[in-house]
Parts: C-alpha cells; structure tokens; sequence
C-alpha cells in the first residue's frame, strides 16, 4: 500500500505554520542569518487522517537556513517505517518562504511554495504532487489566536484547499535561557477532491419500456476533509529546541470506490505524536 505524507505536518517541524513555532523561533533566532537542523520522528503517518494499511512512521532529518529572520529555505529527506520495509528513503521535500509579524506583533503571516522531490518508484501517496504554494494568516492576542489559510496542489489537475482554527498560546520563561511554550489547537481542513463516480438511469419516452444506462461523470467537489486537535509543547534552552506535539485528527469525506478498497481512501479517527529536536547555529 501507498504511504502517506501530510505537507502540513513537514511544514509543522519547520516552525513556520503555527503561531507558537513561529514565537519561539524568535527566542533563540537573533542574527541577520541563522542554520537550523533537526530530526523528527511521527508516529503514524497521515494526510488529513489518511493513512496506509500498515501503520507507517516516519523519520525526518530538517535543515532551515533563514535570511533576517524572515526569509528561509528548508528541505527535510523522507525514511519510511513499517512492518515490510524499514528506513526507507522515499523521497525530500523543499520549501521556500517568507514568515513576519507586523510592526505592531498583532499578526503572523506566512507564505511558501513547497517542491517535493520522489523516487520514481516511491510509494508515497503525494508522489504525483509537483508543487504546493501555501499561505497563512493569524491574528494575535492574549487571549485566542483566530488562524486562516489556504493551499493550490499541482500534479495531473489543480487542487485547492482552506484551513481555519484557533489556538492559545502559554508561553513559560525560567530564566538561564529556559523557555516553555504550550499551544492547544483546534483546525478544520478543507479541500477539492476531484474523482469519477457511476449511476445507473433509467430513460423512458412516452409509453415505451425504459432502458437502463451507466452513467459516468466527473466530481470536482469542495469537502471538509478532517478535524485536528493538538497540543504543541515546545522546550528551548538556548540553542536547543525540544518539541512534542501529540494530535487527533477526524478524516471526513473519504473518497470510497464501490467494490473496490484497493483504490478507495482509508483513513480513521486516530491519535498520533510528532516529536524531535532542533538546534540553531
């Protein structure tokens, strides 16, 4: 079966998506230039609750290097964990961006385009995406950060996506360069989701018997496609970055093909844990 990577998930590591990465980035990020390095580890491997047959993890070494706190570039190589295959090399996705706060902090607004580069004989469900560009938007205060973004996925077709969600940062300084950050999330995805369905019609003219024809059209729909709840906890000392961020995601909407499993969507209600560790030169 297929694995599968959730774009969203690579870009969570890179701590350029989420209101609280994005903050304690900046508690260790002082310099024009900065070189960060990580490597994380998931749990279960999903796309918006899309998930192979057999439970695959995922290992994921991230570099970032980031131009005046506001420019970067990041790559982050795909291992590939299972009961039939382990660590293998799947593929690496890249990424080019910009990620600010306004003068006033009041907002975070982030935008990137997102080049993955596959094996040719990759497994992965997202091998056919050639390029992602993704952007978001938050607004922050004290007391609730209110988050909206958007996506366009090309491969053989265009796709287009929209999330929105809320989060409340607490933020923990110890001193001696201790710092704890906890984010409690909630989000909604939603998406295009292009496919062909069949029907049976009955035609009928006048008094005459009806003739009974297969009907095969194609569906461009607009879907929610999941629910996500999640906790980031992020631990810096100095340079070092320690991060936890244990979800549920919902899938909604799977695509199901009528006798056919093999080619339909699986997914579930699960939770999952990402974890790893960064370090800023």
């Amino acid at each position: 079966m297929k694995y599968t990577v959730n774009i969203i998930f690579l870009h969570l590591l890179f701590g350029i998506t989420t209101v609280s990465f994005a903050q304690q980035d900046t508690i260790v990020q002082k310099d024009e230039t900065s070189f960060k390095i990580g490597i994380f580890y998931n749990s279960n491997l999903n796309y918006y609750g899309r998930t192979d047959s057999l439970n695959s993890s995922g290992i994921f070494p991230v570099a970032e290097l980031w131009f005046k706190k506001k420019f970067y570039i990041s790559a982050a190589p795909i291992f590939v964990n299972n009961a039939s295959r382990s660590f293998e090399y799947a593929g690496t996705v890249t990424s080019i961006g910009y990620s600010a706060k306004s003068k006033n902090e009041k907002s975070l607004s982030n935008i990137f385009l997102t080049i993955p580069i596959y094996q040719n004989n990759s497994q992965l469900v997202q091998s056919a995406l050639k390029a992602q560009l993704n952007s978001n938007f938050s607004w922050l205060n004290k007391w609730i950060n209110i988050n909206a973004g958007g996506d366009m996925k090309l491969s053989d077709k265009l796709d287009f996506g929209i999330n929105a969600g809320v989060d409340h940062l607490v933020r923990h300084e110890f001193g001696d360069g201790v710092v704890l950050v906890l984010d409690p999330s909630a989000y909604i995805y939603a998406g295009t989701q292009q496919f062909t369905r069949s029907y049976y019609k009955k035609s009928r003219f006048l008094l005459f018997p009806g003739v009974e024809q297969e009907i095969t059209e194609k569906v461009n729909q607009l879907n929610i496609l999941s629910y996500e709840f999640s906790m980031p906890v992020i631990l810096v000392k100095n340079k070092i970055q320690f991060i936890l961020n244990p979800a549920y995601v919902l899938p909604q909407n799977l695509v199901l093909v009528e006798n056919r499993y093999d080619i339909s969507e699986r997914g579930q209600n699960m939770f999952y844990i990402t974890a790893g560790v960064k370090y800023t030169f």
